[in-house]
């Protein structure tokens, strides 16, 4: 039984709290229900390790500090307490290493441990101000430089290569209407193209005016109930339609597997299938594996669109991120670069 079905809810009756625990289930993105599934079991195994008890819930304070203070140093040259209960969460396969980990993985499973205080209506021991200080001083102390998810955007120029290497096979087919459909439509997430289905593409307008219309049922920032529908337009609404076209699908996944005779399989595609199709593109094109990833097509979308001139704000509508400081940093790199305030010396 998961922690999320294990809930206690001690004020309600019992069908109150499964009917409640279902609602979480469903009223939550699946990649969060996950994510929280991994925490716990993280959290769980911490807490047996370092006190030889389970999660209490409300969680005391004093072992929301401890969870803080062995996640804020290197334990390598550190014998101790602390550092033998990283050993065993490495032997169980929770833990990496013995260094300290990134201060957004201490953040997300903090949020993972205050999220199960919040389903049992319980204060989470983290909003004590002592706890909320340390929390704040080790998010400070391990402070390190950003790391962008894709090593290299991958812009209009960069794609235009990659898309030179794919065929008129099946294959090939495919492979373009997802590369250009996952930049085009506002750099889409490799788990948002994989779950596209047939019905969320609206061809109405494409005959008279060569657009495609695309309904993203959940993503990161919006739920289905705000289901958003974008535009794509061009050589990118052509290639889509072309697939469907030679796929003869109607119904169902939109991207299918392609055997190795050429034929396209009736399922659908692996969540993580963009990252792999991507490779093979690159390793085609005479790059290395390993020059972008997946979130490359995302931030190429933004990187281009401020090399053209787009407003920031015109790309958001497409990229939706909620955040105009992410989407910024996007534009600030190109930015700079033209600030005149660098040529003051000139040539």
């Amino acid at each position: 039984m998961t922690p999320l079905a294990r809930a206690s809810h001690p004020q309600i009756s019992e069908a109150d709290a499964a009917a409640l625990t279902e609602l979480y289930r469903r009223g939550t993105p699946a990649n969060t229900l996950r994510a929280w599934e991994r925490d716990m079991a993280y959290i769980a195994a911490w807490k047996m390790a370092s006190f030889g008890r389970p999660p209490a819930w409300p969680e005391d304070e004093k072992v929301a500090l401890r969870f803080i203070l062995d996640h804020a140093q290197d334990l390598s040259e550190r014998p101790g307490a602390a550092q033998d209960v990283a050993m065993q969460l490495i032997a169980l396969g929770l833990r990496r290493a013995l260094t300290c980990p990134a201060s957004a993985t201490l953040d997300r499973r903090i949020a993972s441990w205050q999220a199960f205080h919040r389903m049992r209506n319980l204060a989470s021991p983290f909003a004590a101000p002592l706890v909320q200080q340390a929390r704040q001083k080790a998010r400070r102390a391990n402070a390190r430089p950003h790391n962008p998810k894709s090593a290299k955007p991958l812009t209009r120029d960069i794609l235009e290569t990659l898309l030179a290497t794919c065929d008129a096979s099946h294959r090939g087919i495919r492979d373009r209407a997802m590369l250009m459909l996952a930049f085009a439509s506002g750099g889409r997430r490799r788990s948002e193209v994989t779950a596209l289905n047939v019905e969320d593409i609206g061809l109405d307008d494409f005959a008279a005016k060569g657009l495609v219309w695309i309904r993203l049922l959940q993503t990161k920032t919006t739920r289905q109930d705000q289901a958003p529908r974008l535009p794509m337009k061009g050589r990118a609404a052509r290639a889509l339609v072309h697939w469907l076209e030679v796929s003869k699908i109607s119904a169902g996944p939109l991207f299918l597997p392609v055997s190795l005779a050429d034929r396209p399989l009736p399922r659908r595609l692996a969540a993580d299938a963009l990252r792999t199709i991507l490779r093979h593109r690159l390793v085609l094109a005479g790059l290395p594996v390993d020059f972008a990833t997946p979130h490359g097509l995302r931030a190429g979308f933004l990187t281009q669109a401020a090399l053209d001139g787009a407003p920031l704000a015109a790309a958001m509508k497409l990229s939706l991120h909620r955040s105009a400081v992410q989407a910024q940093r996007y534009y600030a790199d190109v930015e700079i670069s033209e600030n005149p305030a660098t040529d003051l010396l000139g040539d």
